[in-house]
Order: structure tokens, then sequence, then C-alpha cells
């Protein structure tokens, strides 16, 4: 080979491996996830949240780089197709449960709770239940625990978490996420939280309140 081919080769080599690398960076690097230009606005209001996560959502962490989740995909109670965008105006929590975990049973009160008292043209809560198959074992539960104020959402393939766990955005049950007006992730919640105490509701109006969400 020659000393020209052989440069030629080595060098390919090397834009080769910078590649890889830039790829595993955009996966596992900065807070796990990255900005998409749809996300670039967000920046600003998901440092806004810090120092809002104490207390009794003191694990909420808030993102570097929010991520995009319009396209995250669910069925509502009547078995229509839901995306994220369809809520696109209004801040919105997405809590991911599952009958089978306790501490996604325990919070779903709360959740309740600040919908009751939140929910409305800016904010929604939309629970996401991914027990497997039919949406029959969540809806029972909905009936038997008096969640009439909440809406009903499924994912049956937990796709959604899947999705999210790729991004580092979901790690167990519950999950929780709170996203802007304009369908950014701006933080997330791993494990239960109160989500009617008085930070949890400081911390979902600080998002309302910030004017370019």
């Amino acid at each position: 080979m020659s000393s020209a081919n052989t440069k030629t080769g080595i060098a390919a080599v090397l834009a080769a491996l910078l590649f890889v690398a830039g790829g595993v960076y955009v996966i596992l690097g900065g807070s796990g996830n990255v900005a998409s230009n749809a996300c670039a606005a967000s920046v600003a209001g998901a440092a806004t949240l810090n120092g809002a996560n104490t207390g009794s959502v003191a694990a909420f962490v808030p993102l570097d780089k929010p991520v995009d989740a319009g396209s995250l995909s669910f069925e509502a109670g009547d078995g229509s197709r839901k995306t994220l965008s369809d809520w696109k105006g209004r801040v919105v929590l997405l809590n991911l449960w599952a009958t089978w975990c306790a501490p996604c049973r325990e919070e779903m009160p709360a959740l309740q709770a600040l919908q009751k008292e939140l929910g409305g043209i800016d904010f929604e809560v939309v629970p996401v239940s991914v027990d497997l198959g039919s949406a029959e074992k969540p809806k029972k539960f909905y009936a038997e625990n008096d969640l009439s104020v909440l809406g009903f959402f499924h994912d049956g393939s937990m796709g959604v978490f899947n999705v999210l766990k790729k991004q580092s955005l979901a790690y167990g049950m519950p999950t929780t996420l709170l996203i802007d007006r304009s369908g950014c992730v701006l933080g997330s919640l791993s494990g239960p939280a109160d989500w009617a105490s008085q930070e949890a509701k400081a911390l979902v109006k600080r998002a309302i309140a910030y004017e370019g969400s």
C-alpha cells in the first residue's frame, strides 16, 4: 500500500472513531439526552426549575438539554390514539404508572388532588398506565379509587416507557416528567412523590408561569 493510501486509510478510521464517539456522547453525555432544535427555547424554562425542586420533590432533576416528547403515543380511555402534541399549549405532568407498582398506586390520590387544584387550560396531569395488554386492570383501579378527576390513558406495550428509558429519562415505576407548552421535557423524577404537597405545587406553578414555556 502506498504512503498516500495508508494516510487516507488512517484518516478514515479516525473519522469513523470520532463519529462513534460522538454517537456515544449523544446517548450518554451531558444529561443523557440532546436538545432538539424544537426544544432549544425550552432550555431557559428548565433552568428556572432549579431551586424549586425541594422537599417532597427534591428528587426532581431539571434537564440541561430539554427533549421533544410531542410524538409519545398512547391510548385514551375511549380507545382513541393520543400523542403529547395534543396537549400543546398546556404544561403537562406525565406520570407513568402501573397497578402492579405499589408506590404508583399510593401516589395516584395526590396526582388527582394536584389536577383538581391546578388543572385547567394551562396545566393537566396525564397519567399513563403501562400495564401490559388490555386496560381492564387500570380501569378497575380507577373505578375502585374514584379517580374521576384524572384522565385515563394506557400504553399496553410499554412503548412510552421504553422510549424514555433509551433517553435516560425513565428508570423504573413511577416515572414523572414535567413537560412545557411546546411538548419539551423540562425535567424528570424517578420514584414516588407527594404531588399534592406545597413543594410540588410550587414546582408546577413555576413551569406554568414561565412565559417562554
